[in-house]
């Protein structure tokens, strides 16, 4: 792929803070449509908490961890996790103990050899298939809770025209703009969809914050063993994401010491998920949205996310600001996102010409199964999976990279060889 700069380029301030301000945007989203599971009574104090442990991971990151240009968000499946809990009656501090537990086992994990050993496994196949399941499994997100949100119920004819529109301006914008002008794109659509979704709809209330120190971490720590056992299950394919969005940016980019960068970047995500849930907050995972970013823009600079990670955690410290940031249309989120998944999935197809992973039938199915494996799981109704197992099995991105771990290392392993 064609690069303006590449991962540990600087550039002049003005396109710096372009840039950053893309990335901004973006982290804003992630971490803002997460933010439903608090009470409605605790959502703004829950969100300052959760804006503020997002920033600082992602800054971590950037300096520390994988120093990859990654986007830190709460993980989807810890959303599944907490979600299910909650239904089954299980308290808030059982809850968060779990997933600091979970944390931890994953930082654990980091020591020794295990992340060489665990790092082979994945193939340019492997990665491609895993750039692709992210913009699959993320479509109903985009479509229920986003384009199509019930909260206003009117906002969907809004999702409807704005969908179409929306991309298709955006495309336009994509190919029009030049140089660090086509980092403007998704500030624009984020303004004037804000801007047209407000002159329909009226603007939510003022909501009020009850931040203070005493609530800025859990009230106990408390241990539920069959909890723990569901999160551990939920922690399993947090881990898989977490690798696929490492291993499958460093891919794209030839990252020079992944195994290194592997390393880091999962240890610190560990140990953010212990700082997270003993906040009372979703733990942080690396999202691998980047892709679409990076080829839209050109640009991968890391340097470019690290005054995005720092806004970001500023945010924390003002009520008001974290109100207006939550506050952004549904429907508005969701088409960015939509555009940023049709990018990735070209990049996923770019890098699978240039990588010849597909040479054979064998091969193609080894790409096309765990797309439809990972569509049907997480389409699949609640209930019918074991309490215990639902976690695992109704996330549609991990159940589908574990086909295609299947059909890649054990199934077709002997065509692939030929």
């Amino acid at each position: 792929m064609k690069l303006k700069y590449s991962i540990d380029d600087r550039m002049p301030a003005g396109q710096l803070a372009i840039y950053a301000i893309q990335w901004f945007i973006l982290a804003v989203a992630v971490v803002a449509t997460s933010v439903w599971i608090a009470p409605p009574e605790e959502r703004l104090f829950f969100a300052q908490k959760l804006f503020g442990v997002m920033g600082i991971a992602g800054l971590i990151q950037l300096l520390f961890g994988h120093r990859m240009p990654l986007v830190v968000g709460p993980a989807a499946v810890l959303l599944v996790g907490v979600a299910a809990s909650v239904r089954a009656g299980a308290s808030t501090d059982a809850i968060y103990s779990s997933m600091a537990v979970g944390g931890a086992l994953i930082t654990l994990l980091t020591f020794g050899n295990v992340m060489h050993y665990v790092q082979r496994w994945f193939t340019p196949r492997i990665v491609v298939v895993i750039l692709m399941l992210i913009a699959f499994t993320l479509t109903p997100v985009i479509s229920n809770n986003l384009v199509f949100s019930v909260h206003p119920t009117d906002s969907r004819l809004f999702g409807l025209i704005f969908a179409p529109i929306g991309c298709l301006g955006m495309v336009i914008l994509n190919r029009t703009l030049r140089g660090v002008g086509k980092s403007l794109v998704i500030p624009i659509a984020l303004v004037v969809g804000s801007a047209a979704y407000y002159l329909i709809y009226p603007s939510p209330e003022a909501a009020t914050a009850t931040a203070s120190w005493r609530g800025l971490f859990i009230g106990s720590f408390s241990l539920d063993c069959g909890l723990i056992i569901a999160f551990v299950i939920c922690y399993i394919a947090l881990l898989i994401n977490d690798i696929g969005s490492i291993e499958s940016l460093g891919a794209m980019l030839q990252t020079d010491n992944m195994p290194r960068r592997m390393k880091r970047g999962v240890r610190i995500t560990g140990i953010m998920n212990i700082v997270s849930g003993a906040m009372g907050v979703l733990g942080p995972v690396n999202f691998s949205m980047s892709p679409g970013v990076i080829a839209s823009t050109g640009c991968a600079s890391r340097y470019a996310l690290i005054p995005a990670t720092v806004l970001l955690a500023l945010c924390a410290l003002s009520p008001d600001l974290i109100w207006v940031l939550i506050n952004i249309p549904n429907p508005v989120i969701g088409v960015i996102l939509l555009f940023l998944m049709g990018t990735q999935l070209a990049a996923a197809f770019e890098m699978l010409h240039s990588t010849k992973a597909v040479q054979s039938f064998a091969d193609a199915l080894t790409v096309g199964l765990p797309l439809m494996v990972a569509m049907l799981f997480t389409m699949m109704p609640k209930g019918i999976a074991p309490a215990m197992l639902e976690p695992l099995v109704g996330n549609g991105f991990a159940m589908g990279v574990i086909t295609v771990m299947l059909l890649e290392h054990v199934v077709n392993r002997q065509s692939k060889a030929k």
